[in-house]
C-alpha cells in the first residue's frame, strides 16, 4: 500500500467525496451530519462516524488495520484543517472541518429533541458521569442510557471486554461516544456494532473529557484557525510533540503541496 496521498473525487450527483489514497472523506458540515443520523435513526438504521484529523490519516495510510477501520465508517468526517484546506486548494471542497468535539454536543441537542439515548463510553474513571450530566443539562429531552470508563489496558483482558459489551447492549442507546482514541476505539466499535445494529457510534477522541472539564479545549479562533493542534501539544509538550511535529507535520504539508500539484 502506498504512503503517497493521491487526490479524486467520487461523483454521484454531485461532487460529494474527496479521497486521499483511497481514504474518502464524506463532503458534509456539521449539521449534515446532524440530519443524516436523524434520519437514519427515524428509519432504524445505525451507522458509525469516523471524525479523521492527520494524524488518523498517517495511521490509515501505514497500517491496514487501521485504514480498515476508517473505511467502515458510514460517514468519514474531516476533523482536521489540513485535509479540508488540501480540499479546497485541489479544487473540489470539503465544506468545513467537523470535529467529534463539537459533534458531541449537537448530536446530544438532536437526540434531546427526539428523545433519543446517548451511551458514553471513555475518559478518565468517574469523570464519564460528569460529561454525561453536563451533555443532559445542554440537551433537555436527552437520555442518558449509560456511562463506562474503563480501566488502562482494558482490551486485553477478554473477560472485561465482554462485560463492557454486554452493558452497552443491555443499555440499547441511539448513539454510543466512544472516547478511547484511535484506533482502539473503532476497533471495540467494530465489536459493539453488530450487538446494535439500529445504533449510531461516533470515536470521540478527548471528546469527554473536554465534557467533563478535565481538559480545556483550545480557544475558538484557535480552533477556526487550524492552529487546535498548538494548544494541545503545549498543554501535553512530552507525549504530542513527536506525533504532531514529527509525524503528522510532513504529511499534513505533503497534502498541500500535492492538493496544489493537482489542481
Amino acid at each position: 500500500m502506498s504512503s503517497q496521498p493521491t487526490f479524486q473525487s467520487r461523483l454521484g450527483t454531485q461532487s460529494d467525496h474527496f479521497t486521499v489514497s483511497g481514504i474518502r472523506f464524506d463532503a458534509i458540515d456539521e449539521q449534515g451530519v446532524v440530519d443524516h443520523v436523524r434520519e437514519s435513526l427515524l428509519e432504524g438504521r445505525g451507522g458509525r462516524i469516523v471524525t479523521a484529523n492527520v494524524d488518523i490519516v498517517r495511521q490509515a495510510l501505514r497500517d491496514p488495520r487501521a485504514r480498515a477501520y476508517v473505511e467502515a465508517g458510514t460517514l468519514v468526517v474531516a476533523d482536521g484543517a489540513p485535509v479540508v484546506w488540501a480540499s479546497k486548494l485541489a479544487r473540489r471542497g470539503l465544506p468545513a472541518r467537523v470535529a467529534g468535539s463539537d459533534l458531541i454536543w449537537s448530536l446530544s441537542a438532536e437526540l434531546g429533541r427526539l428523545g433519543g439515548s446517548v451511551f458514553l463510553l471513555g475518559g478518565r474513571p468517574g469523570t464519564e458521569y460528569v460529561a454525561a450530566r453536563k451533555l443532559a443539562d445542554a440537551s433537555p429531552g436527552l437520555r442518558i442510557a449509560g456511562a463506562l470508563a474503563p480501566p488502562f489496558g482494558f482490551e486485553k483482558d477478554p473477560a472485561m471486554i465482554r462485560e463492557v459489551c454486554e452493558e452497552i447492549a443491555a443499555a440499547d442507546p441511539d448513539v454510543v461516544y466512544v472516547g478511547l482514541g484511535f484506533p482502539k476505539q473503532e476497533w471495540m466499535i467494530s465489536k459493539l456494532a453488530p450487538m446494535l445494529p439500529r445504533t449510531w457510534f461516533m470515536g470521540c477522541g478527548a471528546s469527554i473529557a473536554f465534557v467533563a472539564g478535565t481538559m480545556r479545549r483550545a480557544p475558538v479562533w484557535m480552533q477556526r484557525s487550524g492552529l487546535e493542534w498548538l494548544h494541545r501539544m503545549a498543554r501535553e509538550p512530552r507525549r504530542l510533540f513527536a506525533r504532531y511535529v514529527l509525524h503528522d507535520a510532513p504529511l499534513a504539508l505533503r497534502l498541500l503541496v500535492l492538493a496544489l500539484l493537482r489542481r
